[in-house]
């Protein structure tokens, strides 16, 4: 092996790849949520917690995995 050469991980890692999923969605999320279309304070304050509760959700589910 040369320095060029990428050293390979010993084993995939499927939580870095869930965790990079989970990132893309949120991203798509916020570009639906916080479009150009205007909604009261309120909504979008709904749409965070809600999100939130699912964040919690989603990290509780992992530890428990």
């Amino acid at each position: 092996m040369t320095t060029s050469e990428p050293v390979r991980p010993a084993a995939p890692r499927a939580r870095e790849v869930q965790a990079s999923v989970l990132a893309a969605f949120q991203l798509v999320e916020d570009a639906h949520y916080f479009g150009s279309h205007r909604h009261p304070r309120r909504y979008h304050a709904r749409l965070m917690a809600e999100r939130a509760v699912a964040d919690r959700k989603l990290a509780r589910d992992l530890r428990a995995s």
